[in-house]
């Protein structure tokens, strides 16, 4: 938990240095990410919320995800996940969102979804603030349940920052 720490005080310099905020949207993770990030002295001046949308209907009742995008390609996937990124920024009016969904385990896992899949999407909102654009990476992990949920996390924080790093280049 001191990496995924560590990270959070990382990801808010980076955001506050350039007056970004970010909203979190999380299924697998189940708030950790939004707990990781409140963790830090001076949070609220960059983050803005975490929804919790575990379910699929509250995937697309919060984040307007299209009931389509899980029909076809499963409530874990790129497409979902880009789409909760994009939702959860586009509705907080953040510039940055993240979005995790995955199979932490024990169950649930399917041959092409196993236990430990996490797929983290994560959304930029371009100059005019109403439309964004998101990349996704999809990972496998393993461990129990909660080891699982903490990996998740990890490598969400560990996404966005790379994220912030290579918009701050540009």
């Amino acid at each position: 938990m001191e990496r995924s720490r560590q990270l959070s005080a990382q990801v808010g310099e980076l955001l506050s240095s350039r007056e970004e905020t970010l909203a979190v949207a999380e299924s697998s993770t189940g708030g950790l990410v939004g707990s990781l990030l409140t963790d830090v002295p001076g949070s609220s001046t960059y983050f803005d919320c975490s929804l919790v949308t575990y379910s699929n209907h509250a995937k697309q009742e919060f984040l307007g995800v299209d009931p389509e995008t899980i029909t076809s390609h499963g409530a874990v996937s790129a497409e979902t996940a880009a789409e909760m990124a994009h939702g959860v920024c586009k509705r907080a009016g953040t510039e940055w969102g993240l979005s995790t969904t995955g199979v932490a385990g024990p169950g649930g896992g399917t041959e092409w979804n196993p236990v430990g899949t996490i797929v983290i999407g994560i959304a930029h909102a371009r100059d005019n603030g109403t439309e964004t654009n998101a990349v996704t990476n999809r990972y496998g992990c393993e461990g129990t349940r909660l080891e699982n949920k903490r990996q998740f996390a990890t490598q969400a924080l560990t996404d966005l920052q790379t994220a912030l790093q290579d918009k701050g280049e540009q």
